[in-house]
């Protein structure tokens, strides 16, 4: 940029900030009218805003480029409409009892380390004294001059990126943080044996010619090894230690989030949805300027960061996908993605342990594990194309309990009151007894290999984790019913009411207990964003005396994860399609009782009728859909369905997607 340009862009700025003071948009916040749209802000929150490239024409969306122009028009908005942007050290000082962050505070950052940031950037944030972090790749800041940079595989100009010496000046502006954004680590690297490249900072390097992932050890090594080298160099051109790490691509990682906290950073930004509570700086999300928005796009996209997003799932079998085949797996695939894309869902529930025979014994696994054979290494390619391709978050489905490990394990047993002997229900899920410490430490590697292994955004617990009024009745059991104070005896047990229901509330308790100790296993590897849902029968839910032939309850449940998920399938709990509406609604109300709940529950539809044999097994997309238009004129926003075929189209997807999406319908 020449200096006359700089100058004219410098003025244009200073004009759009004397106008707007003058402007009536400018009276006190707690003046200001509320938009209708727009939410009260909540007490020391901040909402990260991530820019990249800035240019004057043709913003380049390789690198998520944004116009000059649009820049200006949309910092303006942000300080019109009372927001103010703040410094890592006010949220530092809100999040250890110093002074309240303001209203609307917001947290500009700037990735990769682009040139414009100097020539562009800069004026403006002078002009609005604001601050901002500025995030350099540093083997991209290292290429000489005369030659291109290595922009993850492809080659881009030298002169798009800053120097060290423009990085050392504008860290003295007082206005500009630089934060790290690893040194070699934004690229992608081989995670799978089907060739997805994946974020590096956060993937264990998949060998080709072995066969064989990266360690635990190898990875930790190789990403410390990242760290120290791009903080000595911000050090060395700014006279101090980094303390915000930038993931590349957003993609968070627990490991290396260990890492990077040993060698001083404090805050750690992603990419993920909402606004930051201060709790959690390790892990704090941002909304990506993307796509060049003009200002309305801007706008409307900042308010609605404050609204949380209803869950739209569609819960799929990775069985459908599985085909021995290499080719004709790959097609079916391609079905899956392109059928998600299609259907406007936004989660995804996949299946990743096998269940061929439908018998909910889970005897092999979708990724590669230590203690069970492995069908085939496809879930985390799966996942990643459902990710990158159909846009959409993908938890992963998993067993709680019935997996079919060694049979010298113990199993949940049920007591008899004829014989008063025990013995596993064969009409039940055949489960491993958690109440085993051998058990829970076998179940907790699988999960920890889940998370090494694939890239997920969150896990369903599968409704496999229940307990009946007759169990457990294994002697592991019984001694840590002893121990928490209730009789070690089944017949004493149930022998009275109330230590019928203290028993089934430990018991439900107890199995929440093991799954957050099964997602502290899965967050520690993967990274704290990890969300969770678990599913509910929903006899417990309309009817409380049967909590104790489940062990299950609603108000643990929404005490105990991100998401209840309750099989709202009126057919399989012998309701007719007539008596299905009013059956439906009763399970909304139930949960609209609790304020708030509905928020947090997402409401699983069934698209089979398991009743039936013939050819009504399948649902029409008709009933589906009438059964989406009842939850939503109950209250319910969040809701899915359970088994989706993609393969054969049903349910129908042109009937099913305008009740499911909140999509634009074409």
């Amino acid at each position: 940029m020449s200096g006359i340009t700089r100058c004219i862009l410098l003025l244009s700025v200073l004009l759009l900030t004397a106008c707007a003071q003058q402007a009536p948009a400018f009276m006190p916040p707690s003046q200001r009218p509320v938009p209708a749209n727009e939410k009260p802000w909540p007490k020391n929150h901040v909402l990260g805003i991530a820019y990249h490239d800035i240019e004057d024409r043709d913003p380049d969306q390789a690198v998520v480029a944004v116009r000059t122009e649009r820049l200006i028009e949309q910092l303006a908005w942000l300080r019109e409409n009372g927001y103010t942007a703040v410094t890592v050290d006010q949220i530092m000082a809100a999040r250890n009892g110093g002074p309240e962050l303001p209203p609307k505070a917001i947290l500009l950052s700037f990735d990769d380390g682009y040139s414009s940031f100097y020539t562009r950037v800069m004026p403006v944030l002078r002009a609005y004294n604001w601050h901002a972090l500025l995030a350099p790749v540093g083997v991209w800041i290292d290429t000489p001059l005369d030659k291109p940079v290595d922009f993850a595989g492809t080659p881009r100009p030298r002169s798009d990126f800053l120097t060290w010496a423009q990085i050392t000046e504008v860290s003295k502006s007082g206005l500009v943080e630089i934060a790290a954004h690893t040194d070699a680590s934004h690229k992608g690297i081989l995670a799978n044996p089907q060739g997805n490249l994946e974020p590096a900072a956060a993937t264990r390097r998949y060998d080709a010619a072995t066969g064989r992932y990266e360690s635990e050890a190898d990875f930790q090594a190789r990403l410390r090894k990242d760290v120290v080298t791009i903080t000595e160099k911000i050090r060395k051109a700014t006279g101090y230690n980094p303390r915000v790490w930038v993931w590349p691509y957003g993609a968070a990682d627990g490991t290396a989030l260990q890492v990077t906290g040993s060698e001083g950073y404090q805050m750690a930004l992603t990419l993920d949805d909402g606004l930051d509570s201060l709790n959690n700086l390790m892990s704090s999300p941002r909304f990506l300027v993307a796509s060049d928005p003009d200002g309305a796009h801007f706008a409307n996209s900042i308010v609605a960061v404050q609204s949380d997003a209803p869950m739209r799932v569609v819960h799929v079998d990775l069985d459908n996908v599985y085909d021995p085949d290499p080719a004709q797996q790959d097609i079916n695939l391609g079905k899956l993605i392109q059928r998600m894309a299609d259907m406007g869902a936004n989660t995804v529930f996949l299946q990743a342990f096998a269940d061929p025979k439908g018998d909910g014994l889970v005897h092999s696994l979708y990724f590669p594990n230590r203690h069970l054979p492995v069908r085939a290494d496809i879930f985390d390619r799966v996942a990643w194309q459902l990710r990158t391709r159909a846009h959409v978050k993908v938890f992963a489905w998993m067993p709680v309990l019935s997996f079919a490990l060694d049979p010298a394990l113990p199993r949940v047993t049920r007591w008899s009151p004829d014989s008063g002997r025990t013995s596993v229900d064969p009409g039940q899920y055949r489960r491993l007894s958690p109440f085993d410490p051998n058990v829970r430490r076998i179940i907790g590697e699988i999960y920890e290999d889940m998370a090494r292994l694939t890239s997920v955004d969150g896990i369903l617990y599968h409704d496999d984790a229940l307990l009946s009024d007759f169990e457990d009745a294994s002697p592991q059991a019984l001694k840590v019913y002893a121990a928490n104070g209730l009789p070690d005896s089944m017949a004493a047990l149930r022998g009275d009411p109330a230590t019928l229901q203290r028993w089934s509330r430990f018991k439900s308790r107890y199995l929440i207990d093991f799954t957050h100790e099964l997602t502290a296993k899965v967050r520690a590897i993967r990274g704290p964003q990890v969300q969770t849902a678990r599913n509910l029968f929903a006899e417990p839910m309309l009817n409380p005396s049967s909590e104790a032939w489940f062990a299950q309850n609603l108000d643990d449940f929404l005490g105990a994860y991100d998401w209840t998920a309750p099989m709202a399938m009126p057919l399989m709990e012998g309701k007719s399609r007539e008596q299905s509406g009013a059956w439906l609604e009763a399970l909304v109300a139930t949960v609209r009782s609790r304020p708030g709940a509905l928020d947090r529950t997402v409401f699983e539809l069934q698209a089979r009728d398991w009743t039936r044999k013939d050819a009504a097994f399948d649902l029409n997309g008709e009933q589906l859909a009438d059964w989406m238009g009842r939850l939503k004129r109950q209250g319910a926003t969040s809701f899915g369905y359970y088994p989706d075929n993609f393969l054969e189209n049903q349910p129908d997807l042109k009937t099913v997607r305008p009740a499911l999406s909140n999509k634009w319908n074409p």
